[in-house]
């Protein structure tokens, strides 16, 4: 007798498609936000499926808040809760009022930089479902822990970028709300 060998689909075996999920998300006819992130910075889009190939209605880097005038790390707390007030405001902008939370294989830890970009998602008026328990505070969404650890700390190696650039970590929370005025305007 000869058994048959199943070989899984090619992005089943790299480990980059979870289909049993990716077939709950498509069953409920909703968009997906799909947030992924990087060493350097947060990518948010908005997918939905299409029999051709997923389509992006929109998409955030986070190094896009450079345009509006973010001058510190693409990939802390506060960065990606703007990126996700930024992808929200476009989501918006293109009829699009709700969808799903697709993070992908990452680890996905409440009260992390993820929920933090959700939490931008939500606030920026996309209708998602989430236990808010989730979201981090509203003093690590505004960068109250690094300025408080930039002001403790006596080497600064964390922050020798921000010297360079003579940035002052200190001034971050209001950075954040004036850089959150400047995407809603």
């Amino acid at each position: 007798m000869s058994s048959k060998q199943v070989v899984a689909y090619r992005r089943k075996r790299e480990g980059r498609t979870n289909y049993k999920k990716r077939l709950i998300y498509l069953k409920s006819k909703k968009p997906r936000l799909v947030i992924r992130k990087t060493n350097k910075q947060l990518l948010l889009q908005i997918v939905e499926y299409d029999h051709d190939g997923d389509k992006v209605v929109c998409g955030v880097a986070s190094k896009e808040l450079a345009k509006h005038g973010w001058k510190y790390s693409f990939n802390n707390t506060p960065a990606c809760y703007l990126a996700g007030i930024l992808l929200a405001k476009k989501a918006v902008a293109k009829n699009v009022k709700e969808a799903i939370v697709d993070f992908g294989f990452q680890t996905n830890t409440p009260k992390s930089r993820l929920y933090a970009a959700l939490k931008g998602v939500v606030e920026g008026g996309l209708s998602i479902p989430v236990d808010e328990s989730t979201f981090p505070s509203e003093s690590r969404i505004n960068g109250e822990h690094i300025s408080s650890f930039f002001g403790k700390s006596e080497d600064k190696v964390q922050f020798l970028q921000y010297k360079e650039q003579k940035l002052h970590a200190e001034k971050m929370t209001d950075d954040v709300a004036v850089t959150k005025k400047k995407i809603l305007a």
